[in-house]
């Protein structure tokens, strides 16, 4: 029962999270996901107006939440759709205890026609509490479905 309470409790808190953000673009395009690695994660995105937020919730044994700001660049004369970022942010770890981290976002994504996103990320973090130590093992793969305003859909560049 008390992971239960934990879990509804991080979910509450990303989502209000994602709520209260003053600084959305009108029409732009929203992403929910699932995120495949050394553990499983609800990846999203929401962009800004110089970048974007980029939260995750990790549900595993434990429960962990990560909130990157990505800088998201595309090839010069690259195929349309493709996309790399750099990016950090916080994680927050809930188990036994709590730990907190800084932590990169290094990636690339693809965005089809339809509103799909897919890609590969790395996310490198260094334990600020408890154990001081550095952690390069969290990498995934995820699939991401595109939000845009109503049915219109805005195909990022």
């Amino acid at each position: 029962m008390k992971t239960l309470t934990i879990i509804s409790t991080k979910v509450l808190l990303f989502l209000a999270l994602i709520l209260v953000l003053p600084d959305l673009k009108a029409q732009s395009n929203w992403e929910i996901g699932a995120r495949y690695g050394n553990s499983f994660a609800v990846d999203a995105t929401i962009p800004l107006k110089a970048f974007r937020l980029h939260p995750a919730v990790y549900i595993d044994s434990d429960v962990a939440i990560g909130t990157y700001l990505d800088w998201l660049f595309a090839l010069n004369d690259g195929p349309t759709g493709l996309k790399f970022y750099p990016g950090v942010g916080p994680e927050f770890y809930f188990y036994d205890g709590f730990d907190f981290a800084i932590a990169g976002n290094l990636g690339a994504e693809y965005s089809f026609e339809f509103p799909l996103t897919v890609g590969i990320d790395w996310r490198p973090n260094f334990m600020v509490t408890e154990s001081f130590a550095f952690d390069g093992y969290n990498w995934g793969i995820f699939a991401r479905f595109r939000f845009g305003e109503g049915t219109k859909f805005v195909k990022s560049k």
